[in-house]
């Protein structure tokens, strides 16, 4: 199995990365569709954090380059802000492995 690197992209309505209106259940379907999109490219869709009254999304991604991400969302046409590969930063990554 190649690496896996952690990846956040960003989605905003205010940048037209984020569809001008979502219902929930549009939200659902569209979610489904890029989880295959994702599996296609060989992604992981780890988790989306979303608000949809403001228009904005966060997706965490498990991939094996940035380059995977950029095609899992050019296959269900959805642009983005920015893709950017990131590492864990919780409190055992920040103060314990550190040591």
């Amino acid at each position: 199995m190649m690496p896996m690197r952690f990846f956040i992209d960003t989605h905003d309505r205010e940048q037209e990365t984020f569809p001008a209106a979502l219902s929930t259940e549009q939200f659902g379907e569209f979610l489904s569709a890029y989880e295959r999109a994702c599996r296609d490219e060989g992604v992981v869709l780890m988790r989306v954090h979303t608000n949809l009254e403001v228009g904005r999304a966060f997706c965490m991604t498990l991939a094996p380059d940035a380059d995977a991400v950029r095609r899992a969302h050019a296959r269900v046409g959805l642009p983005f802000d920015s893709i950017t590969e990131v590492a864990a930063a919780g409190p055992y990554d920040i103060f314990v492995a550190q040591r």
